[in-house]
């Protein structure tokens, strides 16, 4: 939090929050705002210290200031419910408590306090996805061993009868049961998913962004560009170089399906501060969005895109943004995704560990 008080472990406490709580004097000026704060509102607290409430909330409601001077006065505190803050494009929906503070007896302090209420709904979907995955994934897993066991000796017969067979148009027919048992065996292991533990290590982001890039970039039609935009300022991740590719090169794959012969895929890279990703508060995360201006998801699949065998493509498998969001889980992160026509965006986040401090 930044203020001019000599209280650093307080300052520390707050900072800790996942609320933002900012701390207003008498006339309603920004004395000091803690991370969380500085965050929810995008400014730096160096853009804002001192500045009257209803210059810094001109984007929410205009009547702010009026509610804290009732506060100030009344020495009560005060809520208000579903207000929303920020632009349109990015809106989100907050409750501001309004609590004044009084010292000698005198009331000189007002604490803002704003929870970001779409925040708890996007952790709670976050869960019951996770949850959901977790099942779909161990049932998959068990259908997947049952299916390896008869499809091996199946595979086996076949090769110990087309040894047997001297008519070169009945060893074709059990040439297509070798293949297809092969090809179903492929497809058996792509449902498992990696099979390797994980070789955790410090890994630099915007190399594994890079490889991928430069992967997708040769197979796909010359039509379809793929640009990028990095914050270099990024420190190492701890995660599987080799599996952290397999992941985001599935999902810029299928970004460029989306596409077909031309459009524009856009990798982006962001830190953000106090990401909760399922039961877990991340001080630190880093963002990857994977754009494609495609057509966008069909809304009835947008809940089912991560499920095994969900595609909306006939020739699809849908494997590849299941095993993405089990490899991503894997490295204690998540994937989400928000489409509309012109605008589908992939997010992966991964935890950032605050030891390292090498930049990617």
């Amino acid at each position: 939090m930044n203020h001019d008080t000599d209280q650093p472990h307080t300052i520390r406490i707050l900072d800790h929050l996942t609320n933002a709580v900012l701390l207003f004097d008498a006339n309603c000026r920004l004395v000091s705002i803690n991370l969380a704060g500085e965050m929810l509102l995008a400014v730096s607290a160096r853009q804002i210290i001192g500045l009257r409430a209803r210059e810094i909330f001109l984007l929410g409601d205009r009547g702010i200031e009026a509610d804290f001077r009732r506060a100030l006065e009344w020495g009560e505190t005060l809520s208000k419910r579903n207000m929303t803050l920020g632009p349109p494009s990015h809106p989100v929906t907050v409750t501001i408590t309004m609590v004044p503070v009084q010292e000698n007896n005198q009331i000189d302090w007002l604490v803002v306090e704003i929870e970001q209420v779409d925040r708890h709904i996007r952790i709670s979907m976050e869960q019951q996805i996770l949850t959901q995955q977790n099942a779909a994934r161990m049932l998959l897993r068990g259908l997947a061993h049952e299916i390896k066991n008869p499809l091996g000796g199946i595979r086996g017969a076949a090769q110990l009868l087309q040894r047997e067979l001297f008519d070169e148009e009945l060893r074709e027919y059990t040439q297509i049961i070798m293949d297809e048992s092969d090809r179903l065996q492929s497809l058996v292991d792509r449902m498992l998913g990696p099979n390797k533990p994980l070789t955790m290590e410090p890994t630099n982001i915007h190399k594994v962004l890079e490889r991928v890039r430069q992967l997708v970039q040769v197979e796909v039609p010359a039509g379809i560009v793929i640009e990028r935009d990095y914050d270099p300022s990024i420190p190492l991740v701890m995660g599987d170089g080799d599996l952290l590719i397999q992941a985001i090169l599935n999902i810029v794959r299928n970004a460029a399906q989306a596409l077909g012969r031309e459009g524009l895929i856009m990798i982006r890279t962001r830190v953000h501060r106090q990401v909760t990703i399922g039961h877990k508060r991340n001080r630190m995360a880093v963002k990857i969005d994977i754009e494609d201006s495609g057509p966008g998801i069909p809304p009835e699949l947008m809940g089912q895109i991560f499920y095994p065998m969900v595609t909306g493509r006939a020739e699809g498998t849908g494997l590849g943004l299941s095993v993405a969001q089990s490899l991503i889980n894997q490295h204690g992160g998540l994937i989400e995704c928000t489409s509309e026509a012109g605008a589908t965006v992939f997010s992966v986040f991964l935890p950032l560990e605050m030891e390292h401090d090498a930049r990617g």
